[in-house]
């Protein structure tokens, strides 16, 4: 566990959607059932708990000045100097009984959104993408949409419905992020322990995903094999991204969703931030086109 330390000791019941910023070399992530917007520097630095109101789960930069923000009723922009939220596109807003998952920015700036039922209700989620302004549903049918992230060149997009434990892959048109294949099996994960979650993709086409119950972030290579398993000090690591000036380390969020008492004794640190201290290859995050 050497190579695993604890980056912010706050304890999240559902901590997600960790996303780094060079421009302010800042992590901001989210207590998804608590409405908190997380946010610490790398470098060391006080954390900051942003209050949203509403369930939300991911944050893409807009500019210097805006962020935008999945909720479980759309996308908000969020004025980065004040806090301040304003609704730029309704996502499933008439539907009080699902909320936004995981999202993640495709690299001409086109965002695919994750949603899913608040009680994991059985094909209740979707998979949506935006760009700038246009919205349109991909998939549907989704229970818990997960590992949303993409080929450095645009040319893959991966997700999976985490309750299939099926790792998806599928063609994507660089120019637009559209997909432009049927999806495919990329790593059929149900004959191991713990369930797909959050997933990211580095340079070298190296997907990294955290293991939800399983105690792990696994890596594989362009192909689906497994490069290599970093252990985990919790049950239920989430998310990973790619932080530092150079990308060159993983941030994972992790939850202590779905325990009692006994077993958050067992697991201590769940809800708390890691940093992986692992040499990566990673890329920074695109800014969102919004309009």
């Amino acid at each position: 566990m050497n190579e695993v330390s604890v980056f912010s000791d706050h304890v999240c019941e559902l901590g997600e959607g960790p996303s780094y910023d060079p421009a302010t070399d800042a992590l901001f992530w989210f207590d998804i059932v608590n409405g908190q917007l997380l946010e610490k520097p790398v470098a060391g630095g006080a954390l900051k708990i942003h209050e949203l109101g509403q369930m939300a789960s991911a944050i893409a930069i807009i500019d210097d000045k805006r962020q935008l923000i999945a909720t479980e009723t759309g996308l908000f922009v969020r004025d980065v100097a004040t806090g301040q939220m304003t609704l730029h596109t309704p996502v499933e807003a008439d539907n009080s009984l699902t909320r936004s998952n995981d999202s993640r920015v495709h690299p001409c700036g086109a965002l695919w959104m994750g949603t899913m039922g608040k009680s994991e209700a059985k094909g209740a989620g979707s998979i949506y993408w935006f760009f700038r302004g246009e919205l349109r549903k991909l998939f549907s049918g989704i229970t818990v949409s997960n590992s949303i992230c993409f080929s450095g060149d645009g040319a893959l997009a991966y997700y999976t419905d985490t309750s299939t434990g099926l790792l998806m892959r599928v063609a994507c048109d660089p120019a637009s992020g559209l997909p432009s294949g049927e999806p495919k099996v990329f790593v059929d994960h149900r004959s191991s322990k713990g369930y797909v979650d959050g997933s990211v993709v580095d340079r070298d086409g190296v997907l990294w995903n955290a293991v939800w119950s399983g105690k792990a972030v696994k890596a594989y290579s362009p192909d689906g094999t497994l490069l290599r398993e970093v252990a985990m000090p919790v049950t239920q690591p989430s998310c990973p991204a790619f932080v530092g000036r150079n990308a060159d380390r993983l941030a994972v969020t992790s939850a202590w969703k779905g325990k009692d008492d006994k077993q958050r004794q067992l697991d201590p640190q769940a809800g708390m931030t890691f940093a992986l201290d692992i040499p990566v290859n990673g890329r920074f995050e695109p800014r969102v086109l919004i309009a």
